[in-house]
């Protein structure tokens, strides 16, 4: 308990300096932004601004990234209440009685039930954070080479059940990403590999113009040639944002398991908001003694999915602070971020900088808080920005993305990188294939590689090596495991239902 109170400390320390307080607010007042504007999110926004962590601190650089994460599963949550418009997939569900709430007039409460769920969630998975990445990192001290290897084969396979669309094109994108990862120079041999004579590409395609091409221009592009009507907004009922005491009687169990159920999903790889959401919302329907009143107004169909896309949000930071592997593309971002400042992620980083991980921990719950006030008293500004038109956004956002590419190292060949990304992007979304699972593929691909040539040099050779040590057998069976549910029938079809809905 002494160790846990010391940490926190540590970290109120980093997270209340007034610089870092400053970037916990401008994160989380951006990422309330990019939710509540559809079109953009949380993935070309940090995108966009990754180049820009190259000059911060890295404490201030990962609780920015942070807060804009977290962030927009507030802000798309106001969107989709009042205009039917989910800002974030993982606000999807909460369309469905969230907008009948405000159109019975309860707009006011929803958002507040929206809001105060998000914070409960945000401040208990917080803790969850602070307790467990500790323990998770000791673990992690002890994995060898054959461990790290198999324990990404797992993270990798965990994001082609949750990718979008053909199981058989995510494993493809998977591919892809870890070739694109190949380029450059090999550490072992000192040969140059994929380079195509390009003497830029000797030290590898870096990250951020990938980033900004793949889900900052790609994006536009598809944004723009979609068909736009201004949305309905309802606003009657803002005045009174208190929600009543039936209200209150609904919606705070169904907060707690969303909670509870976002936690726990929000750690698996794959996981995340999106996930934890509409398993809240299936689990609500399930335990309600009324099933008929979902999709109708009903209270936990709002509190449950809001709290667990919140609390999803914020334990999926646990694989990336511990084992240095992102379970999904925005901890990709975040890892991305970490190289930027020439921190190599991984269990080491809690013990040679725990300033900085303790820092983000505690930011967490000050951005949270932060949140509940820069959302429920501002809605009348949100409520204006969702009327503004996407395509006054495009050009600017453009640019943003040119100027953080090229600032990076001041070349323009990586502004020549972002545009074929982007183009590469644009394809794959005409193509309905899924480019998270590409830029996973991307980080990951390299550390896979340096693992599984170091572990079968120290075993001589045998491959076999990565089957007889239990841990990393267990992982593969998983991961093995994983891949015969998703090509079950059944769970096929539930998945395929599941994501057409989030579309």
């Amino acid at each position: 308990m002494s160790d846990f109170l010391s940490n926190m400390m540590l970290g109120l320390a980093t997270a209340a300096t007034p610089f870092n307080l400053l970037m916990c607010f401008v994160g989380a007042l951006l990422g309330t932004f990019v939710g509540v504007l559809p079109g953009i999110g949380p993935l070309a926004t940090m995108a966009m601004l990754l180049p820009i962590t190259f000059y911060l601190p890295p404490e201030s650089a990962l609780i920015m990234l942070a807060g804009i994460y977290y962030g927009a599963q507030y802000g798309g949550s106001t969107t989709a209440i009042l205009a039917r418009l989910p800002g974030e997939t993982s606000s999807v569900v909460t369309c469905l009685d969230g907008y009948q709430m405000a159109v019975q007039g309860r707009a006011g409460p929803a958002l507040a039930i929206a809001a105060l769920a998000s914070f409960f969630a945000g401040t208990v998975s917080t803790l969850i954070v602070a307790l467990f990445a500790p323990a998770l990192a000791k673990v992690a001290l002890y994995f060898t080479d054959y461990e790290y290897f198999s324990l990404m084969v797992l993270g990798l396979v965990g994001a082609v059940v949750m990718a979008r669309g053909s199981v058989l094109r995510a494993i493809a994108m998977i591919f892809v990403g870890i070739l694109i990862g190949c380029v450059g120079t090999d550490v072992n041999t000192g040969i140059s590999r994929y380079t195509l004579g390009f003497p830029e590409l000797l030290d590898g395609i870096s990250f951020v113009p990938i980033a900004i091409g793949l889900f900052g221009l790609a994006d536009i592009m598809a944004n723009l040639e979609r068909p736009r009507e201004q949305p309905t907004i309802k606003t009657a009922g803002l005045k009174g944002l208190w929600p009543s005491r039936s209200e209150f009687r609904q919606g705070t169990p169904a907060a707690v398991r969303g909670t509870l159920l976002g936690s726990a999903l929000g750690i698996l790889p794959g996981g995340g908001a999106v996930l934890a959401s509409f398993a809240s919302y299936a689990l609500e329907r399930r335990i309600a003694a009324n099933p008929q009143r979902f999709g109708k107004g009903a209270v936990e169909g709002l509190a449950g999915p809001e709290a667990a896309n919140n609390a999803g949000a914020q334990t999926s930071f646990i694989p990336m602070l511990t084992l240095g592997l992102p379970s999904n593309v925005v901890m990709a971002l975040m890892i991305g971020a970490m190289m930027l400042q020439g921190i190599q992620p991984g269990p080491q980083v809690m013990t040679e900088r725990p300033g900085l991980v303790w820092g983000m921990i505690v930011s967490m719950w000050i951005g949270n808080l932060m949140l509940v006030i820069i959302n429920l008293p501002l809605i009348g500004i949100w409520v204006q920005l969702v009327r503004i038109r996407y395509e006054f956004l495009f050009a600017m956002i453009i640019v943003f993305c040119c100027m953080g590419t090229y600032g990076i190292n001041n070349s323009v060949f990586d502004v020549f990188i972002a545009v074929v990304f982007a183009l590469f992007g644009y394809l794959l979304i005409k193509l309905d294939c899924e480019p998270a699972p590409l830029a996973l593929g991307m980080i990951l691909g390299p550390m896979m590689e340096e693992n599984l040539r170091r572990g079968m040099q120290l075993a001589n050779g045998d491959p076999t090596i990565f089957l007889t040590r239990p841990l990393s057998l267990t992982f593969l069976l998983l991961a093995a495991a994983l891949l015969c549910a998703v090509a079950a029938p059944a769970i096929r079809r539930e998945r395929a239902e599941v994501f057409d809905e989030a579309d």
